[in-house]
């Protein structure tokens, strides 16, 4: 699992504020406890000061993850990317929000929507991109792909291919930190299609009876793999899918990076402090299709269009500085353009970069 990419290069300016943000006490924000346990609003931290460096900086990791996830669905289409490649665009609030709330030494698990969350933790955008185009510059040597890479320096545990799977995993991290009183906590993420997964409700009560440090988010973006949720589950309130073990959960606008700030805050809290799981349900929505095979036509393109118009995170954001903080849109369009070289770089070197040699197929081989 060791990533060989460097660290990030990305400005320094793209993390500004949020060593400070991610240390800032959190406010109540949106939805309500799924369950009879006490609710950990009664112990709610500080209200946040919110500034406008916070939003500058949610603005750029969201901006980076959208052009990242455009630049590899057009390398995909010219041949550069192989096998599956599934892309977040339209969930980066999620990732996002979550991320800013963590603490260092907070470990990351997810499924195989996974660059953003890459992106996210701080991963350098050539080493995931080079890992996309199976070059040896990538996170897992060019052996991963898309779903499987890997970053024991940056906290993130992958990448997971199995629905469901990492849910498992997630559990795992947190019984291990449990185990050494470390202080961390693992958030687990996982989707609306993986809820309805037997090993999601043996950690569900694992995690519970062992009052383990982890925060599961669920990423409900309505349509799994291509079955709208009302068709394939019973209960689509997916924040009580923990009530029967009594994990409190609450559902948050997935869209808007500030609520899930606040509900991450809240729930990182609440299992840091020894009382066990949180359940969290990011309502979100993705603009592409399930991976870059589906042609998405479960859905309206009207449906697609209404959402970008009304509840894209990064345009949200956007508003917000130039109405409530006053920054200039020149400044936003720079912001962007230094965003796009970023990814460029990031897609020459993923180019241009060397396969891996023959003798990688006999490293990290269990015998």
């Amino acid at each position: 699992m060791a990533g060989t990419a460097g660290k990030s290069t990305r400005a320094d300016a793209t993390r500004t504020g949020q060593e400070t943000a991610a240390r800032a006490p959190g406010r109540r924000g949106r939805g309500k406890p799924a369950t009879a346990k006490e609710s950990a609003s009664k112990s709610a931290p500080a209200p946040v000061l919110l500034n406008h460096n916070l939003d500058l900086d949610a603005y750029r990791e969201m901006l980076l993850i959208r052009r990242f996830e455009e630049k590899a669905g057009q390398m995909y289409g010219m041949g550069l990317i192989g096998g599956f490649c599934h892309l977040y665009i339209g969930q980066e609030a999620v990732v996002v929000g979550m991320q800013i709330a963590q603490k260092e030494g907070d470990q990351v698990i997810t499924a195989y929507r996974d660059h953003g969350h890459m992106l996210a933790c701080g991963m350098d955008p050539k080493g995931v991109m080079a890992e996309l185009t199976g070059r040896q510059g990538g996170y897992s040597r060019g052996k991963g792909g898309s779903m499987h890479m890997f970053s024991r320096e940056k906290n993130f545990y992958g990448g997971h291919g199995i629905v469901g799977a990492q849910v498992s995993l997630g559990t795992g991290l947190a019984f291990a930190n449990s185990y050494r009183e470390d202080g961390a906590v693992s958030v687990t993420y996982f989707g609306d299609g993986a809820a309805n997964q037997g090993q999601v409700y043996e950690s569900f009560n694992m995690a519970e009876l062992w009052k383990l440090p982890v925060v599961y988010v669920i990423e409900n973006n309505r349509y799994a793999m291509g079955t709208a949720i009302t068709r394939s589950s019973a209960q689509t309130d997916l924040s009580k899918r923990g009530a029967s073990f009594n994990i409190p959960g609450e559902q948050v606008d997935g869209m808007d990076y500030r609520a899930v700030y606040e509900a991450g805050q809240r729930a990182i809290d609440w299992a840091r402090s020894g009382k066990g799981p949180y359940l969290l349900e990011m309502q979100t929505y993705r603009y592409r299709g399930h991976s870059m095979s589906d042609p998405a036509k479960y859905r309206s393109k009207d449906e697609v269009q209404r959402m970008r118009e009304e509840h894209d995170p990064i345009e949200q954001v956007k508003r917000r500085l130039i109405e409530e903080w006053k920054i200039d849109e020149s400044e936003l369009k720079a912001i962007d353009a230094k965003v796009r070289e970023i990814v460029n770089e990031a897609a020459d070197f993923a180019t241009n970069d060397p396969e891996p040699d023959p003798s990688e197929l006999w490293t990290d081989v269990l015998k």
